[in-house]
């Protein structure tokens, strides 16, 4: 499902315009982009539970020369899902 079916499920599923459902689609994506960048955690009960974590840098290698590679720290987003998304999904 991309981002126009799943304005389109919303917008049928609550019944709304598809306008109006896209609007709250984007304000969600919005919200949750700024709570991340900031460090927070977002938990949507049932759902899951977005949040950042740190990866430390570390030693690769380049997979066409073997040249030994520096990766560098970053921040990275993760997701855990909810109860009830891991038993609908089985």
């Amino acid at each position: 499902m991309n981002k126009a079916e799943l304005t389109e499920a919303i917008a049928s599923a609550a019944n709304l315009s598809k306008a109006d459902a896209k609007r709250a689609l984007e304000a969600v994506i919005t919200s949750t982009t700024t709570s991340l960048a900031k460090g927070d955690r977002v938990s949507l009960v049932g759902f899951g539970s977005f949040s950042v974590s740190n990866r430390a840098a570390r030693k690769g290698r380049n997979p066409q020369t073997g040249k030994e590679i520096n990766i560098p720290a970053k921040k990275v987003v993760k997701f855990k899902a909810g109860a009830d998304l891991s038993d609908k999904v089985k």
